[in-house]
């Protein structure tokens, strides 16, 4: 049963302070010495002039490795990583029945009746399609659900369906019928789930992690106020909010970037979420041409799952109480029309994903004061489905450099579990645009190394006085690195407000 008992976050010590000798100030930096007091950058100098040293500080020799600021994550849906962190990764599977093989492979030792989660399946590229009866035959009576990569379609057998209590003729359900399914899905109990995501956020700290905003479908204010009542999260946490609790959050008097009452300090309020489209892989994505091969029928264009109107109305009701939206569009319709609502409602916010735009909708992210939320990952993931799906429209997709070219603002996510939480692996993503032995897809929107930095450490370029001391120390210099040595960039050491969450000197 869960407590209805108010919590308060655990109090915790200051962080000691700290001197960091022999370090290279950013990509291609000088050799600095930084001071860390009060959880604050407090000196930054040359490394001949290191500070005199004060009672009770201790120096760290990085040994002239490259300090960053914090990596953030801004796109993430944490109980479902964590959770998918433990599932039968299908990524591999070019079929429908390559993937059941591979469950029927899977759950061979495992207990008679228990049920069977795997992720990470597309589908859009499949010469077969997912059915149910594939399922029933790769395991017979068990229960089997397995994820889209993508998050919008899950694919359930006989015994799945029966569970949850409902009837499909394939087993495969999409969008609104994906999402009621998941919900329906037992869950593990919140002490294992919490857990779950307390050793996630301590994995995306070893990979310089200081910051999270948190999409999860829930009640994610509630859910980070319990998680945080005894210990602190090893990163930084914005909450989102979904339209279902927003009056709560008002009530509550809640702004984006407040911390939220009874939680710990390093949790704060985040931004309103909508999903107005679907997904490239299950042909939802709302766009102004047809999918191939579906012209004439319903939801050939994709889906507009909300009415641009009540898109507006909740905008706007957010922004008067400054919660700034965060709205998850894909395809080039669902875009204009997310501007468009940005456009009437005046106010700063976020589009989610911005994956298909038109040339003459790039330009609007700066002028409105809007952010690209963008996830780099999913472009090198996709290339071969959107060059199916959106024949002859995919210079125009997943378009960085567009975007910076124009003024906008990007910040990289990994809408994990859709791709991993590991935001080198999107940095590498957006500089050379592969993640394979490929060329590049489209070389003209790779970004530079700088640029992607800045969009992986929330907007910040360099470590400044008077910064908060979230800091990744990393042992390659990022602007000599290739594809595969950024992709898989070695992390030394992590501090959150210059405590350490990984790494760090051995006591």
């Amino acid at each position: 049963m869960t407590s209805t008992a108010p919590r308060t976050a655990a109090a915790r010590p200051a962080a000691p302070p700290l001197v960091l000798t022999r370090a290279r100030l950013g990509a291609g930096g000088p050799p600095v010495s930084l001071r860390v007091d009060g959880g604050r950058i407090t000196a930054v100098v040359p490394a001949a002039e290191r500070p005199p040293l004060r009672t009770g500080e201790r120096v760290v020799d990085l040994d002239g490795r490259t300090v960053l600021p914090g990596l953030r994550d801004a796109h993430v849906h944490m109980t479902q990583w964590a959770g998918t962190r433990r599932r039968t990764d299908l990524s591999a599977a070019r079929s429908a029945r390559q993937a059941a093989d591979a469950v029927a492979a899977a759950t061979a030792g495992l207990p008679p009746g228990e049920i069977f989660l795997g992720c990470n399946f597309r589908d859009g590229l499949w010469p077969d399609a997912p059915h149910r009866d594939l399922l029933d035959a790769a395991a017979p009576g068990r229960p089997v659900a397995l994820v889209g990569a993508d998050l919008h379609a899950v694919w359930m057998n006989s015994a799945c369906l029966a569970l949850i209590g409902a009837d499909h003729p394939t087993g495969l359900l999409r969008e609104q019928a994906c999402m009621a399914a998941l919900a329906a899905l037992p869950e593990a109990d919140e002490e294992t789930a919490d857990r779950w995501v307390a050793q996630a956020c301590e994995a995306a700290a070893a990979r310089g992690v200081t910051g999270v905003t948190d999409f999860e479908y829930a009640d994610n204010l509630a859910n980070w106020t319990r998680r945080t009542a005894a210990a602190a999260p090893a990163v930084r946490v914005s909450a989102s909010v979904w339209s279902q609790h927003l009056e709560s959050a008002i009530e509550r008097g809640l702004r984006t970037g407040d911390p939220v009452p009874g939680a710990d300090p390093l949790v704060r309020m985040g931004p309103l979420k909508m999903i107005t489209d679907g997904s490239l892989n299950t042909r939802t994505a709302l766009c102004y041409d047809p999918y191939p091969g579906l012209a004439g029928q319903q939801d050939a264009h994709g889906l507009e799952l909300v009415p641009s109107a009540d898109l507006v109305r909740l905008m706007r009701r957010a922004a008067a109480h400054g919660i700034e939206p965060a709205v998850h569009a894909i395809g080039d319709r669902a875009n204009a029309v997310v501007l468009d609502a940005f456009a009437e409602v005046r106010c700063r916010g976020r589009v989610e994903h911005a994956q298909l735009l038109t040339p003459a909708d790039v330009p609007r992210f700066a002028e409105l004061g809007v952010t690209a939320g963008v996830q780099p990952e999913h472009a090198v993931d996709d290339r071969d489905v959107a060059d199916r799906h959106w024949a002859g429209r995919t210079g125009r997709a997943f378009p960085y450099r567009d975007l910076l070219d124009a003024g906008a603002r990007l910040e990289f996510g990994s809408d994990a579990p859709v791709a991993p939480l590991d935001p080198w692996r999107a940095i590498a993503a957006a500089v050379h645009r592969s993640a394979d032995d490929r060329p590049s897809w489209h070389p003209e929107q790779e970004i530079p190394v700088r640029d992607a930095l800045t969009a992986a450490c929330g907007g910040r370029r360099l470590v400044r006085v008077g910064d908060r001391a979230d800091l990744a120390v990393v042992d390659t210099d990022p602007l000599t690195a290739d594809a595969a040595a950024l992709r898989a960039m070695p992390v030394h050491a992590t501090l959150l407000a210059g405590r350490w969450t990984y790494g760090g000197p051995e006591d």
